[in-house]
């Protein structure tokens, strides 16, 4: 889950910046958590409430995440999204913004088998981003987290994408060279897993999402969610960055991760 925690915060000072460089301080009093985090974190209470199973997840969810941005006002929340949350009418609104992505990975962390993760994340995804690129987005992402918690090889995940979601047919550098700010799934999920497909260790993947510029935060936190999986966090960056977070934040981090590690 930290992996996620640490992408977004990391991204967070870069967003609509464009600064499009792997050579930055990850951690400064500019950083700070954004609604990535915090939304990831009600999915990992909604799993907890339901122990992990998809019985009345989506309605936990949906509770949760109207709950969360009244606690958590200044997340830096899609116009969309935060309409949705502040009004007593919960149906879905049809959106494919990478909010649907960017929140689903503890699906993959709570879930036993791939089908298992990928029913979790429609359930998470459904009550907000009920359009297809919504759903494949957060499946898309659900997956590649899934298969790097089993041990899957990078080039064994990059073909089951392909295969299943996305062609991911340009590399860092070639997508780096025209891209701008996008925040639908499209614009930010395979670009996001590129990241992670071609780096060496989590801090690279995380450093590659960041410096295509664009919705920065989004895209270390999809990144980082992934190679977090695959690589592990280091300690001292893991450290770092829940010194970002507040307590009930941490707490909920804690329990989630005491049981679905």
């Amino acid at each position: 889950m930290l992996g996620a925690i640490v992408g977004d915060i990391a991204g967070s000072r870069f967003e609509l910046v464009h600064a499009q460089t792997k050579n930055f301080e990850w951690f400064t009093e500019k950083s700070h958590f954004s609604d990535d985090t915090i939304l990831t974190l009600a999915v990992c209470e909604a799993l907890l409430r339901t122990d992990g199973t998809v019985k009345g997840l989506a309605q936990e969810a949906a509770t949760l995440f109207k709950s969360y941005v009244l606690r958590y006002p200044r997340g830096g929340y899609g116009a969309k999204f935060l309409t949705w949350a502040l009004t007593e009418d919960s149906r879905p609104y049809g959106s494919f913004g990478n909010g649907s992505a960017m929140r689903v990975s503890p699906c993959a962390y709570a879930a036993r088998s791939l089908e298992e993760a990928l029913d979790l994340a429609e359930a998470v995804t459904m009550v907000t981003h009920n359009h297809p690129e919504g759903i494949k987005g957060a499946k898309a992402l659900t997956a590649a987290c899934f298969l790097a918690k089993t041990g899957q090889s990078r080039e064994y995940i990059r073909h089951y994408l392909c295969e299943h979601y996305y062609r991911l047919d340009l590399t860092i550098d070639e997508i780096r060279l025209t891209y701008r700010f996008g925040n639908t799934c499209p614009e930010t999920v395979p670009q996001a897993l590129e990241a992670f497909l071609e780096a060496g260790s989590f801090e690279e993947a995380v450093c590659n999402a960041i410096s295509l510029g664009g919705d920065t935060d989004t895209l270390g936190s999809m990144a980082g969610a992934v190679a977090g999986l695959y690589f592990g966090v280091p300690e001292s960056i893991a450290k770092k960055a829940l010194s970002y977070l507040d307590r009930d934040l941490r707490e909920t981090l804690a329990r989630f991760e005491r049981r679905f590690s």
